[in-house]
C-alpha cells in the first residue's frame, strides 16, 4: 500500500490508550486487528468485540491492561489457545500473541509457534480481516495493510491473503466464513477463491456441526440470506450440510405438467421473511418449510404433481436434521416443527374463512399463530401482480377473522372450562377413558361453535354427554361444584 494512512479517530476509546500504555510497559508491539478495523472503515457501527495482537505474550498484555483499568476486570485465560479475554465498559477485548500456523490434513487445529505481525497477518482468512492498526506510541493509529484489504473493501470483494487452496484446505471453516461475509456485506467472492471453495468442499466434513450451524445462523440473520445459500449450493457445500434442501432443486416435466423449483422457491420465502422478522427460528422455519416435498413428490395423471402430506413428513425431518447437526432438541426445534407442520393450514382457510376453522387454527397454533401467518405470507412468491394481491388480501381476511374469533371465544392457550377432576366428582368416577371422552367432546363442541367457551355452557354439555354414554350424576350438584 502506498503512503502512510492513520486512523487515530478509530482509537478514540480510552481503552486503546490503556492497551498502548500496557504494551509500552512490557516493551511489546501491539495492534488492533481484524473485524474492528474492517467494520470501522465500512462504517458498520461500534464494535463490541475487539481483537488485540501482541508481538509477544498476549496473556501478559491482557493482565497488564487489567491492572491499568478501573476495577481491574477479571482476565479469562485460555492456555490451550494462547489467548486471554477481559471485559470493560461494555467492550470485550481478546488478546493473542502474534503467531504463525501449520496444519495437518485431518484437523483444522494448527500447530502454533510465535511469530511476527507479518506472520499473523499472513494466517488471517481474508484480506479485509488482515487489516491492523498500530497501538504503539511512535505509530499510534497507523494502518498496516499488506494485502490491499482497504482496496478490497472499496471494491467489495472477498479474497484470501495467500493461496486460497491452501487457506481453505488448512481450515475449511473459512469456506463458510467467506460465504457468510459475502452475504453479510453483499460482497463478491473472487473467481479464484470461489473455485478453491468448490474444489475443497468435501473438506467441510472435518468441521464440527456446531461451528457449521453457527455460520448458518449468521447467514440466516442477514437481510438477504439467499445470497449465502445460493453460494453454498454453487460451491457444493450445501450437499454436505443440508442434502434435504438439495433434493428440492430442479423442475420435472411429465406429460406437459411441471412443478416449480422448490429449492429456489424456498430461498425466495427466506428472503421474504427476512424483510418482516428477525426471529431466527422463524427464518429456520421458512428455510425448512418445504423439505418434505422431495420425499412426497408424486405424479397423478388426473391432477398432475402432488406433495400430499409433505408438511407432516417435513416436520419429522426437522427433528432428524436438528439431531444430525447437533442443534438443540428443545422448544426452538418444536417451534420449527410446528411451523412446518402447519405451514399450509392458513392457505386452505383463505378462500373459506369459517369461525370453526379459525378456532381450530388458533387452538393448534396457540401463541404462534401470528408467526404462522407471517410464514404463510412470506410463502407467496408468485410474480403475477393480481395473484399476489389476491393471496395477500385473503390472508388479511384470515388475520382479521383470527382477531374477531379470539376476542369472542378465547381459544388461544385453551383450558377446558370443566376440569377432569370435576367430571370425576360429578359422576363418581375414578380415572378412566370416559373422562377423556367427555373432555374431548367439550373441546370439540367449543371449537365447532356448538357451545361458547364458558363454564356454564360447558357444565351443561358435560351433564348431557355423560347421560348419553350412560353415566349418572353421583350426587346433587352443590353451589360449590357449579362455580
Amino acid at each position: 500500500m502506498s503512503g502512510i494512512v492513520h486512523f487515530k479517530d478509530a482509537l478514540d476509546n480510552p481503552i486503546f490508550n490503556k492497551v498502548s500504555q500496557a504494551a509500552s510497559r512490557l516493551n511489546l508491539e501491539s495492534y488492533v486487528i481484524g473485524g474492528f478495523v474492517r467494520d470501522y472503515i465500512l462504517k458498520r457501527g461500534d464494535a463490541k468485540d475487539i481483537d488485540i495482537v501482541a508481538v509477544g505474550s498476549g496473556i501478559d498484555l491482557a493482565k497488564e491492561v487489567s491492572r491499568l483499568l478501573p476495577g481491574k476486570p477479571k482476565v479469562s485465560i485460555f492456555k490451550n489457545y494462547g489467548t486471554a479475554m477481559l471485559k470493560s465498559g461494555g467492550i470485550e477485548l481478546e488478546f493473542v500473541g502474534a503467531r504463525k500456523e501449520s496444519y495437518q490434513k485431518d484437523s483444522r487445529k494448527p500447530a502454533v509457534e510465535n511469530g511476527t505481525l507479518e506472520d499473523d497477518q499472513n494466517r488471517r482468512d481474508f484480506t479485509i480481516n488482515a487489516l491492523a492498526l498500530s497501538l504503539n506510541t511512535h505509530s499510534f493509529g497507523k494502518l498496516l495493510d499488506p494485502f490491499n484489504g482497504v482496496k478490497d473493501l472499496k471494491n467489495k470483494i472477498i479474497r484470501t491473503p495467500l493461496d486460497p487452496t491452501i487457506t481453505y484446505s488448512d481450515d475449511p471453516l473459512r469456506m463458510l466464513r467467506a460465504i457468510r461475509f459475502a452475504t453479510q456485506l453483499n460482497f463478491r467472492i473472487v473467481k479464484e477463491s470461489l473455485a478453491a471453495i468448490t474444489n475443497n468442499a468435501d473438506r467441510i466434513k472435518i468441521i464440527s456441526k456446531e461451528r457449521i450451524v453457527e455460520e448458518i445462523h449468521k447467514i440466516l440473520a442477514t437481510p438477504k440470506p439467499s445470497i449465502g445459500f445460493a453460494l453454498l449450493n454453487k460451491t457444493g457445500l450445501l450437499s454436505y450440510i443440508f442434502p434435504e434442501l438439495i433434493a428440492l432443486e430442479g423442475i420435472e416435466d411429465k406429460e406437459g405438467q411441471r412443478h416449480k423449483d422448490n429449492f429456489w422457491h424456498t430461498l425466495e420465502v427466506v428472503d421474504n421473511i427476512a424483510q418482516t422478522t428477525d426471529n431466527l427460528w422463524l427464518r429456520w422455519s421458512a428455510l425448512l418449510h418445504d423439505i418434505g416435498k422431495a420425499p412426497t413428490k408424486n405424479f397423478d395423471k388426473k391432477i398432475g404433481w402432488t406433495f400430499h402430506g409433505h408438511e407432516l413428513v417435513g416436520s419429522k425431518m426437522v427433528h432428524k436434521l436438528f439431531k444430525r447437526m447437533k442443534m438443540p432438541l428443545n422448544d426452538k426445534m418444536k417451534f420449527v416443527q410446528k411451523m412446518v407442520l402447519m405451514s399450509s393450514r392458513p392457505i386452505g382457510l383463505a378462500s373459506d374463512v369459517t369461525d370453526s376453522a379459525i378456532r381450530r387454527l388458533v387452538f393448534d397454533a396457540g401463541d404462534y399463530v401470528e408467526d404462522l401467518m407471517t410464514l404463510c405470507e412470506a410463502d407467496i412468491t408468485t410474480k403475477n401482480p393480481k395473484r399476489y394481491t389476491k393471496y395477500h388480501n385473503n390472508f388479511k381476511k384470515v388475520r382479521d377473522k383470527i382477531v374477531e374469533v379470539e376476542e369472542r371465544d378465547h381459544i388461544r392457550n385453551f383450558q377446558p372450562p370443566v376440569s377432569g377432576e370435576e367430571i370425576m366428582r360429578t359422576f363418581g368416577l375414578k380415572p378412566c377413558r370416559e373422562i377423556g371422552l367427555i373432555k374431548d367432546a367439550i373441546k370439540e363442541a367449543i371449537l365447532e361453535g356448538d357451545i361458547p367457551n364458558e363454564y356454564e355452557a360447558a357444565h351443561e354439555f358435560m351433564l348431557k354427554k355423560g347421560a348419553d354414554i350412560g353415566l349418572k350424576v353421583s350426587k346433587p350438584q352443590s353451589d360449590k361444584d357449579t362455580k
